[in-house]
């Protein structure tokens, strides 16, 4: 049976680059075009791509907080009341 082509390292790596090239080009198209920021933060340079990045880093961070809060035990729906029989 053939690797299915996502989990192949070949391919894996070809898209890493493939990402960082799109992230990098839309960085570079910020220079290429006149931008009209509401607000003066968002007339930075590739303010776009940092706020994105820590927009998503502070929602896994959440997560993982929120994960603290609600985690339950691995017996937590095991039942030990007379139904168990």
């Amino acid at each position: 049976m053939q690797d299915y082509w996502l989990a192949r390292e070949s391919s894996i790596r070809l898209l890493w680059r493939g990402f960082i090239a799109v992230l990098a080009l839309t960085v570079l198209a910020e220079f290429a075009v006149e931008i009209h920021p509401h607000f003066e933060i968002e007339g930075l340079p590739a303010f776009g791509a940092w706020y994105g990045f820590l927009a998503c880093a502070a929602m896994i961070l959440f997560a993982k907080l929120l994960g603290v809060f609600l985690k339950r035990p691995d017996r937590y729906y095991d039942s030990d009341g007379p139904a168990d029989g």
